[in-house]
């Protein structure tokens, strides 16, 4: 994280408890299941639902949108807020799948910490590597679960030495496994001495927890049998002298995880990592923002947009801006000053997420993420505050990797297309450009998957149905340099020149080549394949 200084004050209490923190991982590791429990231990929901649900099993909370429930993915960030034991989670669930990870960047740019969840037979996969960098560039604190230990899984330590190789991080076991897939008993949790034992049969319940006086206790014969417990002795003795231990101080900065394994979908291994989160994890942390940064125990309320969602309920166009707040004690009514417009705001319905559910928030601290309706006037990277000028920093956008053009079906509609488009461009759901030649639109996106989200978004929430067709152009890059320049530039390669939404010039370019030869020829521009999002 930022310069946390120890002569900071301490955190008011209602502050301190709060825990803001996403779940990362590869597709299909288990990673919205394991939401679904924390909803469940957190009290939030009565019975976790199935991510591919048949006949009357409930669908997953965390999956709003028809298109993930249809598919089985997460393809939207979604937050939640819930109350477990003294502390207070605010859980933002990301999109697992690569063609979304725009939004899973944004989106840690506004937690404290992140869940890592890796598959126990497939170890660290690409897009967990992926994210990992991000989390390490921020220095994100990062407290990993081992997931699906009740399939056939790798042996343990080949899944921790993976972890350390990969992604050059110390790993420290919080619990030790007992026994893999069918002889998967349960796990042995090192930090209090306790045997955890899974219960098969009930996958909403949490199974017995014995306390254990060491591994030579004889109550560990009774509960583990005679192969396995041989096997458990052995492998925790070499654990303790192999590997280090629990340090939360090397934790916070981000240089060591701890590891806890179970399975998520029989609920097992779910509370021992939500203690773990809740003892281990960091509060509500400095934000880095300019003139200066923003501390948590400040007074005066601020907070800003990482995440725009348009039309979360199909029935009212809605737009909804999720708004981290980084200092102070918000009440609703509240007035805030929009940095950007320079304009006051009166927050008069914010709301509080459980996915797809929402209540009215009557307050809310540092640390929590509220939902503020508007009709367009919150985008990504705003900043709210009272009075004060402060801009938060490090909200990324990055460049389309792919390139479309669109069209409305029905030409009379063209007009309804660019505002849908502009709509879903302040979302951040992709990155619209109008080109300086000819008519239409060209839609960048970083995944495939984007392109068929979008359509479908278009069709149902616009009832237009819209087509893409295949663009000269593979890739895009922010022109930035000065006025003058950037303007001669422009007249030159006009065929090449087109504005993103926010109006900034874009060089479009088909071939690396291109970029290369204005490097060249044109040493007073340079071309940028990251955009800051503040305005």
């Amino acid at each position: 994280m930022l310069d946390t200084a120890q002569n900071r004050p301490a955190l008011p209490p209602e502050i301190a408890r709060r825990r803001t923190f996403a779940i990362i991982s590869h597709p299909d590791a288990g990673k919205t299941t394991l939401t679904e429990k924390f909803l469940l231990f957190g009290g939030a929901i009565q019975m976790a639902g199935q991510v591919r649900a048949k006949g009357e099993a409930r669908r997953t909370r965390s999956d709003f949108m028809q298109m993930e429930k249809d598919r089985g993915i997460s393809v939207s960030a979604s937050a939640m807020s819930f109350d477990y034991k003294t502390f207070r989670f605010n859980l933002v669930d990301t999109p697992g799948h690569s063609d979304f990870s725009e939004d899973t960047y944004r989106t840690l740019t506004a937690v404290d910490a992140a869940v890592m969840v890796i598959d126990g037979a497939k170890g660290v996969e690409s897009q967990t590597r992926k994210l990992f960098e991000v989390c390490r560039l921020r220095d994100l604190p990062i407290l990993t679960f081992c997931n699906k230990m009740d399939r056939e899984s790798r042996d343990t330590f080949d899944i921790i030495d993976e972890i350390q190789e990969n992604l050059a991080i110390d790993v420290t076991p919080a619990s030790w496994p007992i026994g893999t897939g069918s002889d998967f008993i349960g796990c042995y949790d090192l930090l209090r001495d306790r045997l955890e034992l899974i219960d098969r049969k009930d996958r909403n319940k949490v199974a017995d927890s014995i306390e254990i006086n060491g591994m030579d206790d004889p109550l560990l014969e009774r509960h583990v049998p005679a192969q396995l417990l041989e096997k458990l002795r052995e492998e925790v003795e070499m654990a303790r002298e192999l590997l280090p231990t629990l340090d939360r101080q090397a934790v916070l900065e981000g240089h060591m995880t701890p590891i806890w394994f179970g399975s998520a979908i029989n609920s097992f291994g779910v509370k021992e990592l939500m203690d773990g989160i809740g003892t281990y994890g960091p509060e509500p942390q400095i934000q880095s923002a300019e003139p200066r940064q923003i501390a948590p125990e400040e007074t005066k309320v601020s907070g800003f947009v990482f995440k725009v969602q348009a039309n979360m309920d199909p029935k009212h166009r809605d737009r909804v801006a999720f708004v981290r707040l980084a200092s102070g004690h918000f009440t609703r009514g509240m007035k805030l000053t929009h940095v950007r417009t320079k304009k006051p705001m009166t927050v008069s319905a914010p709301v509080l997420f459980l996915a797809s559910d929402r209540e009215l928030a009557d307050e809310g601290w540092a640390g929590d993420i509220i939902g503020i309706p508007n009709h367009g006037q919150l985008r990504i990277g705003d900043t709210l505050t009272e009075g004060e000028v402060l801009k938060v920093t490090g909200i990324p956008s990055f460049a389309p990797e792919l390139l479309q053009g669109v069209r409305a079906g029905d030409p009379l509609k063209a007009k309804h297309l660019e505002k849908a488009l502009m709509q879903f461009a302040e979302e951040g759901a992709a990155k619209v450009f109008k080109p300086m030649i000819g008519s239409g639109f060209i839609v960048g996106v970083v995944g495939a998957l984007q392109f068929e989200v979008l359509g479908s978004r278009i069709e149902l929430e616009y009832g237009l149905p819209v087509r893409f067709e295949p663009s000269q152009f593979t890739s895009a890059r922010w022109i930035k340099g000065d006025k003058q320049a950037i303007e001669k530039f422009a007249n030159i390669n006009k065929q090449h020149i087109a504005y993103d939404n926010d109006g900034d010039p874009v060089y479009l370019t088909r071939l690396q080549w291109d970029i290369d030869r204005v490097e060249r020829d044109h040493p007073e521009i340079t071309l940028t394949a990251t955009k800051e999002m503040m305005v």
